[in-house]
């Protein structure tokens, strides 16, 4: 269902009853985030996390690993406002 080098490749499901009331749907149970620290990086306005994941890594799938490095709810928005300081993982 995942790709082998997604952080939820390894997580197990559970069934949960449909919103829709036909049954059950499987869903991932949510993953604790591991420590991560990270090197602090100013934000600049082309930034992207999947391009700083591929300069950082050479694997723009990796993206993941610098939203895990910060406590953003929403990934996205690690990036939208320049000049912001951001934890972004060596390894």
């Amino acid at each position: 269902m995942f790709l082998k080098n997604s952080r939820y490749a390894a997580l197990p499901t559970v069934p949960v009853p449909n919103p829709h009331g036909t049954g059950e749907v499987a869903v991932v149970q949510l993953r604790p985030l591991p420590r991560t620290t990270g090197e602090p990086t100013e934000v600049r306005a082309t930034d992207q996390l999947d391009a700083m994941a591929e300069a950082r890594h050479g694997d723009a799938t990796r993206y993941w690993h610098v939203a895990d490095a910060n406590s953003e709810m929403e990934a996205a928005e690690l990036t939208r406002r320049p000049g912001r300081v951001i934890a972004v993982p060596k390894n």
